[in-house]
């Protein structure tokens, strides 16, 4: 059995088990194709934050609020091995016809979760880009999932949210977003160091 043949192997073969256990050993020995792949080097991210996450929680004052349950960090967990498949080619316009440029969608997802992930209160646990991405002009929309601080302002929050990624994607895409629809689906305690 080979590594594609795994249900959580990205697109360049490596498992979500070989990154996690890669992490477990500080990443060494140091591994060539995983410090090269940009489809490795991003799941390692996301990981690393979803880490700081759980032990951020554990070692959090929960008086007020019970820590998030177990099955919260396996939807995490989900989310991000179905995310970090490159997915579909999402393109960028140039003004020579004979130069074709490309951003994966995988990247893109990518992007949006450091863009939120990096607003204190927010972490970013989905993100979806729903419509014809693949055509240059065509309307998209793009659904985030997150989980707010909380005693932060939701609507402060989100509105902060949807601007950072109206931004991002307006400057490194050529995406033709006409909504970016947010979803808080959890509240968690006060944490420190997660973006």
């Amino acid at each position: 059995m080979t590594a594609h043949d795994h249900d959580d192997a990205l697109d360049c073969g490596t498992t979500i088990d070989q990154l996690s256990d890669y992490l477990d050993r500080d990443r060494t020995p140091r591994d060539p194709h995983i410090e090269s792949c940009p489809d490795c080097l991003n799941a390692l991210e996301a990981l690393e934050r979803v880490g700081r996450l759980s032990r951020d929680l554990i070692d959090a004052d929960a008086a007020e609020l019970p820590a998030p349950p177990e099955s919260w960090f396996e939807r995490i967990f989900t989310s991000i091995q179905e995310e970090l498949r490159a997915g579909r080619s999402l393109p960028i316009s140039h003004p020579d016809p004979r130069v074709q440029i490309t951003v994966t969608e995988g990247a893109v997802r990518a992007l949006l979760r450091d863009s939120g992930d990096a607003i204190d209160g927010v972490f970013i646990s989905r993100t979806e880009i729903v419509g014809d991405a693949e055509t240059l002009g065509a309307p998209v929309e793009i659904n985030l999932t997150a989980s707010v601080r909380f005693g932060t302002s939701i609507q402060h929050l989100t509105d902060e949210l949807r601007e950072v990624a109206y931004a991002a994607l307006a400057k490194h895409t050529d995406l033709n977003v006409v909504a970016v629809n947010i979803s808080v689906e959890d509240i968690h305690t006060d944490i420190k160091d997660v973006s």
